[in-house]
């Protein structure tokens, strides 16, 4: 098994990280009325993901 050396290196941040670009090109189709409360709400949500399991490993 190869050494990690952070939290770039771990396949379920990496799954995150292109999960949150997936949805950024998801919500720029919504409609405009959407844009400040239903499309920064998921951008938010998805991008946290990835922070949490980022903070989570640094923890470790």
């Amino acid at each position: 098994m190869p050494e990690l050396k952070g939290h770039r290196d771990l396949r379920v941040y990496q799954l995150a990280y292109k999960l949150a670009m997936e949805i950024y090109g998801v919500t720029k189709t919504f409609p405009k009325e959407e844009k400040y409360s239903l499309v920064d709400q998921i951008r938010r949500a998805s991008r946290s993901v990835a922070a949490n399991i980022a903070e989570g490993s640094r923890k470790r």
